[in-house]
């Protein structure tokens, strides 16, 4: 086996210790090795009115990622990716030896079924759900659901003999956590002001990703 790897996208709008704790959860519970936070240039789904700078958003993950086992990655800006399934497919390409799994919550698998692709997304990696309270009852009853159900594994399984073929599928249960992006940014809307002129070497790729990209 490679080195297991969980993958969680996001606008991270800004990063919070929210993410830092499900995503520390995640590894632990999938003995995974470490995690990338997939910061967004763009999310397809979401409007960008309210969407910070990447150079920000890439900082607050930064600073909510010290001292753990989360590599925040500006990579599909490099990439040119602006869909999941092809930000995974070149991430599998470009490391081989990684042993990738995706990460989400079980709010994005209610509406799963929208994503491009989806399952050409599943087929390229194993996924892994973290439950969240409200959301889950509509993610069982979802038409991507209904087609992922038959490729479902225990997380015990998953965990001691790790799955490095596609599809699969394991929940995760998880305290709720009520810090939300959302609030933040209801809270102190500038917040991203004070990141105007940083400028934030991507720790995966090693590009020095700074405002002016965002102009």
């Amino acid at each position: 086996m490679g080195t297991r790897t969980g993958l969680l996208g996001g606008s991270f709008n800004p990063a919070h210790g929210g993410h830092r704790r499900i995503t520390r959860f995640a590894i632990d519970a999938l003995g995974l090795d470490e995690a990338w936070w997939l910061v967004s240039p763009g999310n397809p789904l979401k409007s960008g009115k309210t969407m910070a700078p990447l150079t920000a958003r890439l900082r607050s993950a930064e600073l909510q990622s010290r001292r753990a086992p989360i590599v925040p990655t500006a990579i599909e800006a490099q990439l040119g990716t602006r869909y999941t399934v092809d930000t995974l497919r070149q991430l599998r390409q470009r490391y081989p030896k990684r042993d990738f799994v995706w990460l989400m919550g079980s709010d994005n698998l209610a509406q799963f079924h929208q994503w491009k692709d989806w399952r050409g997304i599943a087929r390229t990696m194993p996924i892994a759900v973290i439950a969240r309270p409200g959301y889950n009852a509509e993610a069982m009853t979802s038409p991507a659901m209904a087609w992922l159900r038959r490729y479902r594994v225990p997380l015990a399984s998953f965990r001691k003999r790790g799955q490095r073929s596609a599809p699969a599928l394991v929940f995760m249960r998880f305290d709720p956590d009520p810090r939300s992006a959302t609030a933040i940014r209801r809270d102190n809307a500038d917040w991203a002001s004070r990141y105007h002129d940083a400028a934030v070497r991507d720790r995966l790729t090693f590009r020095r990703i700074t405002a002016r990209e965002d102009a």
